[in-house]
């Protein structure tokens, strides 16, 4: 610095001070850690947009979305009957008509089971069922409760009224169950033809969905959506082991307590235990009522307690061991999923919470891991085997034309 001589002192002459240069950037006189949380923020936002406007869209298309998704799971159910025929050297459509057969014959059987046995006993159930409301309203008016049965009945009214006020938001969640008898058709006929098609041409559906993207992501792709639709196989036969056993357990259960509409009970155990944790509960309250109706309510703990018991076998010993080995989700994991599921979805969003979850488990490990050939074009090798095979037809049928020419002269 420079001195001041005693004649700029005395004038008053004061140097000026150095001054530091600008920053050029102010964001890097941030701390590191605000940076890095600006920076996850702004893109964590856009990829909750981002999801929030694809809920949105898949709730203006459910009646679309809901039954191509169930095919989805049913033709991984089945893919394992036309790759048998396939393996043998058999045409695949024989294999999928085989499929399509079984799974007819199936579905067509539990319905006529679940129809032809409540037919013979609902009229009962329901008598019952008027008969022990009674004794539970003069119980009330006999104890110390203070309570009447016009009370009681007034309340259980102002309930009925206010499900029924609700009933949609029940049902349907987010995603709008179809509720009219053309969506319901609507809904299985189109489940029906994208099974077949799914069953038929599943791959080349796939290689067309590929070709949209950038070239250089094909193989990345194809390998995480393989390995996705692997965890989804898995998922949905080993659901359906755990489904049957959920529905022995209790229907064994229900025959040796003598509860009536066994059989009804256990289809509707199958069925529900396909929404995992929750839905043996739920359709098991099913027997829990009936034994209470007919067996008194001695019968109805105990048939509880088998309920309980079933589901806790299934969530402490099926699920963790035999699912979660099968589809590499963590107990927690399904949990959360089948809960936020039925929050964001109803019933749908529950069913198809595991599924999902199960095949983007699969798709993040795969591109976390890596594990595919970055040198492989998956698009283009499978349009060129089509086109090796379609050459080879056409010349096997000119063959076949010739031959049957050269006999005819």
């Amino acid at each position: 610095m420079e001195e001041q001589t005693p004649e700029a002192r005395h004038r008053g002459i004061v140097p000026e001070e150095p001054t530091s240069d600008p920053v050029a950037n102010a964001a890097v006189e941030l701390p590191l850690g605000v940076r890095v949380a600006a920076a996850w923020s702004w893109r964590l936002i856009l990829i909750g947009i981002a999801v929030a406007a694809l809920i949105w869209l898949i709730t203006k298309v459910a009646i679309i979305v809901i039954p191509v998704i169930i095919a989805m799971l049913i033709s991984a159910l089945l893919y394992p009957i036309v790759y048998l025929f396939e393996r043998k050297g058999l045409p695949r459509a024989l294999g999928v008509l085989t499929a399509m057969v079984t799974f007819l014959v199936a579905v067509s059987g539990l319905i006529w089971l679940i129809v032809s046995q409540l037919r013979a006993g609902f009229g009962d159930v329901a008598r019952k069922a008027a008969q022990t409301w009674q004794d539970i309203l003069s119980w009330i008016e006999s104890a110390p409760f203070g309570l009447s049965a016009d009370q009681v009945n007034s309340f259980m009214e102002q309930l009925m009224k206010t499900v029924n006020d609700h009933q949609g938001q029940i049902w349907s969640g987010a995603l709008s169950v179809t509720t009219t008898a053309g969506q319901v058709v609507a809904g299985a006929l189109l489940t029906l033809f994208s099974l077949i098609f799914l069953l038929i041409d599943g791959k080349r559906i796939w290689y067309w969905v590929l070709g949209f993207l950038p070239k250089r992501a094909h193989a990345a792709t194809d390998s995480a959506g393989r390995n996705g639709w692997v965890a989804v196989g898995s998922y949905v036969r080993v659901q359906v082991l755990v489904a049957f056993m959920d529905a022995v357990g209790i229907g064994l259960g229900a025959v040796i307590l003598g509860v009536p509409l066994p059989i009804p009970i256990a289809i509707l155990v199958f069925l529900g235990s396909f929404i995992p944790f929750l839905g043996a509960i739920s359709t098991g309250a099913v027997a829990v009522f009936i034994a209470l109706v007919y067996n008194g309510p001695l019968n109805a703990l105990i048939m509880l307690g088998v309920v309980i018991l079933v589901n806790q076998i299934e969530g402490h010993v099926l699920q963790p061991l035999v699912m979660g080995n099968a589809v590499k989700v963590h107990p927690l994991g399904v949990v959360l999923a089948v809960s936020t599921g039925a929050l964001l979805g109803g019933i749908p969003g529950a069913l198809f919470a595991v599924p999902l979850t199960a095949a983007a488990s699969a798709m993040v490990d795969t591109f976390v891991e890596r594990k595919w050939d970055p040198e492989a074009t998956p698009v283009a090798d499978y349009h060129k085997k089509n086109q090796v095979h379609r050459e080879a037809r056409t010349r096997a049928r000119i063959t076949a034309r010739l031959q049957r020419g050269g006999e005819s002269a």
